[in-house]
């Protein structure tokens, strides 16, 4: 069993890095979004290729496992499918992605233009899980897992090596949760290095009931995010990362999400997913308050969505 650490993930990060972006960093100062005092730091990801995060774990399943002539299978909430499709385009190979009917629009159509087999189906990314693992066991095709797989953690890590290198500084880094990869294999390179702070939707705390259970338990799938950030329940390969490195982890509602995609767009023009929006929701929201003076990276993961207007301004 491959095991999740700094130098796996440096040797994952040698196999993958001309395969994917180095996705840039913007820092601010806090007062541009109504936060005095701090310095944020903005982890672009929303600029990977394929919209997401999800492409460096894509990549190291497929350039780190023997792929069957059937090719590979994946569910996703839309996200981890386009990036398994896309990186299958890249590659020349066969892809079957299955997704629920939660899934987004602009999700649909990345893994649509890629070229793999869609399958939409299911109210939640948990029915589009059984009908991937129905399916790689009837044809051979290769599961690749969104979240709870060696090698989709150690790309996912990657980020963080990469982060570490453009903002060394960091006092503290927000990241958002669902099924937890991103979070893990972050959390596995930093090692405790700075504070992590793990940010969750209210209708979707999977690593909070982890936590409060010492171990991964079904939670809440719902809410404005649910195409990304509500699987169900964690991984058990990145829970006893997070239980070892995460500091804490904070709930955001529906309507901070909201709000922090409109911040994001009228501070940076920056069209984050709502996902990819809820580590600046914590801060808006006060939900993670910082020390005076704390430098804090905000990771923004995804910007699959065809939200650009956002209707009328909330005024609450």
């Amino acid at each position: 069993m491959t095991t999740i650490t700094p130098e796996a993930i440096e040797a994952a990060h040698a196999v993958i890095r001309s395969h994917v972006r180095l996705t840039p960093v913007v820092e601010t100062d806090g007062a541009d979004f109504g936060l005095p005092g701090m310095t944020l730091v903005f982890k672009l990801e929303q600029l990977q290729h394929a919209g997401s995060f999800k492409t460096r774990g894509a990549f190291a399943n497929l350039l780190t496992r023997k792929i069957p002539d059937a090719g590979v299978a994946a569910a996703s909430g839309g996200n981890h499918g386009a990036a398994v499709a896309y990186a299958a385009m890249r590659l020349g190979v066969r892809a079957r992605i299955f997704v629920p009917t939660v899934s987004s629009p602009a999700k649909i159509q990345r893994i649509r233009a890629y070229g793999a087999e869609l399958v939409v189906g299911g109210d939640g990314y948990a029915d589009a899980l059984a009908a991937s693992e129905a399916w790689s066991r009837a044809s051979g095709a290769l599961p690749v897992h969104a979240y709870d797989q060696a090698e989709t953690l150690l790309g996912q890590g990657t980020l963080g090596r990469e982060l570490s290198a453009q903002a060394p500084g960091l006092d503290a880094l927000l990241v958002a949760v669902g099924g937890g990869g991103l979070i893990g294999g972050i959390a596995a390179w930093y090692a405790g290095r700075l504070n992590l702070v793990g940010v969750e939707p209210e209708a979707a705390p999977t690593l909070t009931e982890a936590l409060k259970a010492g171990r991964p338990v079904d939670a809440a799938a719902g809410g404005i995010a649910a195409d990304s950030l509500a699987p169900r329940r964690v991984g058990e390969l990145m829970f006893p990362i997070a239980r070892a490195h995460v500091r804490k982890v904070v709930l955001v509602d529906d309507a901070a999400i909201r709000r922090a995609q409109e911040a994001l767009w009228a501070g940076l023009r920056v069209v984050a997913e709502p996902g990819g929006a809820a580590p600046l929701a914590a801060l808006l929201s006060g939900r993670y308050r910082p020390s005076p003076g704390e430098r804090v990276g905000v990771l923004v993961s995804g910007g699959n969505t065809t939200a650009v207007d956002f209707g009328e301004p909330l005024t609450s």
